[in-house]
């Protein structure tokens, strides 16, 4: 997968985005990037998204396929199902199980823990004190790729528009009972979105990204399940505790050895 398709997958505009962005500003007075044409049924459902997804607690399934390529160029898929729960500003638990193993990261609003193989692999990494912060620190430094990732940030809204050109409604549709907003994005050079929404609430059902430059033109989908808005997670939930015999690494270590991991 190319650079392009990691980065808007991962949700972040980590590193090469945030460099691209300054580098645009330089060259402001000589281009001027054209104004958005997104249509106002569709800023309106996206907004309804991020004042939903701004709630203090919750958490959310998802199921997420993801293209990669193999040795040979030939693209294949990863599956992983994972749970995420979320205290605002600063608590984060992705327990997480798939193609590659099973992995969690904490974050208890100093450190981040990766913990792999239930625990007896884990690095950890001093981050800064919100959510979205601690995203840019690991993902950025680490290039670790959670999918998602805007949805969790402090302006959901706004991050996930960051980038995009143009926008609009598709249709309305019903995803196991519940009525849905079909929007599609996009995001140039290249990158289709489609997002799913609930119709009342804006809760996201269904994300696929599409980059249509690269090479078969990978799809990115997830699908998200069990949004629960009344859960009240202590502390204690966003604390990793190595079980016996545990194995400290640098948390790049231990993000090669996630990789290492990965369907060939």
């Amino acid at each position: 997968m190319n650079r392009l398709m990691a980065t808007r997958l991962t949700g972040l505009y980590v590193a090469v985005a945030i460099g691209l962005a300054m580098f645009a500003g330089s060259l402001a007075v000589a281009a001027t990037p054209p104004k958005p044409t997104i249509s106002e049924d569709a800023r309106a459902a996206v907004a309804l998204m991020g004042k939903t997804l701004l709630a203090k607690e919750f958490s959310f399934h998802a199921r997420t396929i993801r293209p990669y390529a193999s040795e040979n160029g030939v693209l294949l898929h990863v599956e992983h199902d994972f749970k995420a729960t979320v205290r605002r500003p600063d608590r984060l638990l992705i327990d997480a199980n798939g193609d590659e193993g099973p992995r969690k990261l904490f974050y208890d609003g100093k450190t981040a823990v990766l913990a792999l193989d239930a625990g007896r692999v884990y690095a950890t990494l001093p981050v800064p004190d919100t959510i979205t912060k601690m995203m840019y620190v690991v993902m950025g430094r680490f290039g670790l790729d959670f999918p998602l990732a805007d949805f969790l940030t402090d302006a959901p809204d706004k991050a996930f528009l960051h980038g995009v050109t143009s926008g609009r409604v598709v249709n309305k549709v019903t995803i196991t009972g519940v009525p849905c907003v079909h929007l599609v994005f996009s995001q140039p050079p290249g990158i289709e979105l489609e997002l799913w929404l609930e119709a009342d609430r804006g809760i996201p059902r269904r994300l696929i990204v599409t980059d249509n430059n690269a090479p078969g033109k990978p799809s990115f989908i997830a699908e998200m399940s069990d949004w629960d808005f009344a859960v009240h997670p202590a502390d204690a939930d966003f604390v990793f505790t190595p079980p016996s015999g545990a194995k400290e690494i640098d948390f790049g270590m231990v993000l090669s050895a996630q990789h290492a991991g990965a369907p060939q």
